[in-house]
């Protein structure tokens, strides 16, 4: 049987939900084609090869659940695996397909996918370039705007620039108007967004997201339904089907997404099937755009006015718990979490075997 390796935690403030999502992942691979091997990253940055119950993973249990041996993932081809440091001497672990189920920084943003390449390690997913790109909210922007693809009115600013006069947020209001989004220009699941209306609010943004990055981004305010694609493959795509989210909050922050189970998730969308199907073909030409491969989800915002559609962010290790959009939306097509997880594998040997 091939070795699989799942990686969870890690030091990104999305550390909680990865634990979550790797729980999932674990459950949904097929025991009798795969061992499983769990690599547990602490939210200091520690790595152990986990040996323990997966329900454990929530909540940081398996911490204290089962036997942890400190371990990394070797950069060595020769190794293609992980070395485990037991106290009487090392051993290697050949892997054959790594599954890293690693939100926001330091897992979805290339860092972690340029170790498995130097490894030679087929990793399910992005490779490091698109999911740099992916992850850079502004790279993103610049990418789907050289593509054609529509989307909001943007801005952005450095912390430089801001803090030393060389930019204001005069002229990105003049550019942008009110209500604007403030966002890090490299952080998942919502953390540090806001949404300004005014001057003191859009100060108070900027200084929040200042804490994740030291890139924002601007973005107009958009009045429309918030829509997400999900999408699956490499050179061949499919997509499940279309969803629509109305958030429990003003807009679908971290809390909406993972705490507040009054958000209200919409499979398929409350739009015109043709909007679905246009959703659907942009989130496929954003993808290829981007270099994309594996799997992403794709979000949108349909205008409540006219109906256009309007990229809105793109997330390469979307969300895997059981509330997830990703997996219901690829289960509504047809498509079972476990045949999702068996197809995500096959996938990335297909694309590092190349």
């Amino acid at each position: 049987m091939k070795n699989i390796l799942v990686l969870f935690g890690g030091c990104s403030s999305e550390h909680d939900v990865s634990v979550v999502s790797a729980a999932s992942v674990i459950y949904n691979i097929d025991p009798t084609k795969y061992n499983i091997y769990m690599l547990g990253i602490t939210k200091d940055g520690k790595w152990y090869l986990y040996d323990g119950p997966v329900d454990a993973l929530p909540e940081d249990k398996w911490i204290t659940a089962g036997k942890l041996v400190p371990a990394v993932v070797s950069p060595d081809k020769k190794v293609h695996g992980v070395t485990v440091m037991h106290e009487d001497g090392y051993q290697n672990i050949h892997i054959d397909v790594a599954f890293p189920v690693l939100h926001g920084k330091n897992g979805e943003d290339g860092t972690i996918q340029g170790l498995f390449q130097l490894a030679g390690i087929p990793c399910v997913g992005c490779d490091m370039t698109s999911s740099a790109i992916s992850m850079d909210k502004i790279l993103t922007n610049t990418v789907a705007d050289q593509n054609g693809i529509a989307q909001a009115k943007w801005d952005f600013i450095t912390e430089y620039d801001y803090k030393s006069g060389i930019k204001t947020l005069d002229e990105i209001v003049e550019k942008l108007g009110y209500p604007i989004f403030v966002k890090p220009a490299n952080a998942g699941s919502s953390v540090g967004i806001s949404k300004a209306h005014d001057h003191d609010e859009l100060v108070a943004a900027v200084d929040l997201a200042l804490q994740h990055d030291t890139r924002i981004l601007f973005e107009e305010f958009i009045d429309g339904y918030e829509c997400e694609c999900a999408v699956l493959g490499n050179d061949v795509l499919v997509t499940g089907i279309v969803g629509q989210i109305t958030p429990a909050n003003e807009f679908y922050d971290y809390d909406a997404k993972y705490s507040n189970a009054a958000s209200i998730l919409n499979i398929p969308a409350l739009v015109p099937e043709e909007t679905r199907d246009l959703i659907a073909e942009e989130a496929k030409k954003t993808f290829k755009a981007l270099g994309c491969s594996g799997f992403s989800r794709v979000d949108f915002f349909v205008t409540k006015a006219d109906g256009k559609v309007l990229f809105n962010e793109i997330n390469t290790i979307p969300g895997f718990t059981s509330i997830s959009m990703y997996p219901k939306m690829i289960e509504a097509s047809g498509i079972s979490y476990s045949e999702l997880c068996d197809r995500l594998i096959t996938l990335a040997e297909e694309k590092w075997g190349k």
